[in-house]
């Protein structure tokens, strides 16, 4: 009975001396390896975050400034006047890349024939699409990284998990006892990189689907316009 007691004791003692910190320091090479990737996937990841979500809303602001005044302006050289300060705005850009088309269509002399202005409304159009790829591939900028460290962090971090638990069985066979002593280190250094992992990959999950729809809204608003610049045009310049 006393040597009972004796053990129970030296586990209690033991098991107070075990922390976060102490388990990260106490860590072998491997572990400490798969951690400080995690942290620096984090890192990395809480900054395209904090970019993206600013980046994305000023866009959306800005495009919905340059909208109204689209609308409301009824000359194409000032709106495109006003687009140079709306320069985060995809839509405001699509302008742009439309406008200066149809100035040097323009400037060259419009085709007389169906045949020429067809050619040339084709030519605005393709500026548009360009434009339009152009902004979208800018638009998703950076958010690539979040969805590689949602679904690769729980990967890596399950790789520091198993690593964290064969340490443990070696050690189980090198003291030749499977006491809770012998085992707990490497068992919760092995949960420590599974954490790690969840941490990186949730938020880096969450925003990246958030971001996407962001984007697919400002693709929608792009595309629309897009369409009514290319009716205004046929309208106003080719009838």
């Amino acid at each position: 009975m006393d040597s009972i007691l004796v053990n129970l004791v030296t586990v209690t003692e033991g098991a107070q001396d075990i922390s976060i910190s102490k388990l990260i320091a106490d860590a072998s090479p491997v572990v400490k390896g798969v951690l400080a990737v995690l942290v620096l996937m984090s890192v990395i990841s809480w900054y395209i975050i904090v970019y993206k979500w600013l980046y994305l809303r000023r866009a959306q602001g800005e495009s919905a400034l340059f909208l109204e005044t689209f609308w409301q302006s009824k000359r194409l050289d000032e709106i495109y006047q006003t687009s140079e300060h709306l320069r985060r705005s995809p839509v405001s850009q699509v302008f742009r890349a439309g406008y200066v088309e149809l100035t040097k269509l323009k400037s060259g002399g419009t085709g007389d024939t169906m045949h020429g202005r067809m050619d040339d409304m084709s030519n605005i159009e393709r500026s548009l699409r360009r434009a339009q790829t152009a902004e979208s591939i800018h638009l998703e900028k950076l958010t690539g990284f979040l969805a590689t460290t949602g679904s690769a962090a729980p990967f890596v971090g399950l790789f520091g998990t198993v690593w964290g638990i064969m340490a443990a069985f070696l050690n189980i066979a090198k003291e030749g006892n499977a006491s809770l002593l012998t085992v707990a280190p490497g068992i919760a250094e092995a949960l420590v990189a599974t954490a790690i992992g969840l941490v990186a990959a949730i938020p880096a999950v969450v925003f990246y689907n958030y971001f996407l729809n962001r984007v697919r809204v400002l693709e929608a608003d792009m595309d629309n316009f897009g369409h009514d610049f290319l009716n205004i045009v046929k309208r106003h310049f080719f009838n």
